[in-house]
């Protein structure tokens, strides 16, 4: 099934074989309910509690396309989720350190990751918006989430040359972006296709698992 959703991958115009290796690699139906299972690896994105999803491979695979990683890269994500993104990006040579707003997501993850062998991706129940900056700079910044705006917090801790993706618009569709830090204040800006995803909130939501 795996390799069947990488060749579907690949029919879809992705073309970076260590991004295809490693969503081949990595056991998705962990990463869902068991209800959604059966389905893990059908190109589609499922709902994982806390009114978020796991993305579905295709975007996965677009946004970490759109990075340009390098092994070693130090990246840091916004809106762990699942893990699965972290997982990909881990298991492409990025020290990955990544964040999550919502607690009982963000419990259940950590665990997850750490059972998988992730352990070394590193977690935070943070506000994704402000960022890392005690781990500042970052070669490449991924945000899982739509954007009203490009969070100021995250343009800071981009390190120069590196890239920022990001989904921006408004409810219903959003435009992929990627930014990159060219030098002191300057930045260039790219614009990709249309894409649908939960928005980016503030704060933290301490409810945990009961």
């Amino acid at each position: 099934m795996r390799k069947k959703l990488v060749e579907e991958l690949r029919n879809k115009g992705i073309e970076d074989e260590r991004i295809l290796s490693a969503i081949g690699k990595i056991p998705r139906h962990y990463f869902l309910e068991k209800a959604f299972e059966d389905w893990a690896y059908k190109d589609q994105a499922f709902p994982i509690g806390s009114d978020q999803t796991i993305s579905q491979p295709f975007t996965v695979a677009y946004q970490t396309d759109l990075l340009d990683i390098s092994s070693g890269d130090k990246i840091l994500e916004i809106g762990t989720g699942s893990g699965y993104q972290a997982a990909v990006l881990f298991e492409m040579g990025a020290k990955v350190y990544t964040i999550e707003r919502q607690a009982k997501l963000f419990d259940k993850t950590s665990v997850l990751l750490k059972k998988m062998e992730y352990g070394s991706i590193r977690t935070f129940l943070k506000d994704g918006i402000n960022g890392l900056p005690r781990f500042a700079p970052f070669n490449k910044i991924l945000v899982t989430a739509a954007a009203k705006e490009v969070p100021p917090a995250l343009l800071q801790q981009l390190a120069v040359g590196g890239h920022l993706v990001i989904p921006v618009g408004r409810k219903g569709v959003q435009i992929m972006m990627r930014i990159t830090h060219l030098g002191q204040n300057e930045y260039k800006t790219e614009k990709f296709d249309k894409f649908k995803f939960v928005p980016l909130l503030s704060g933290v939501n301490q409810q945990t698992i009961k």
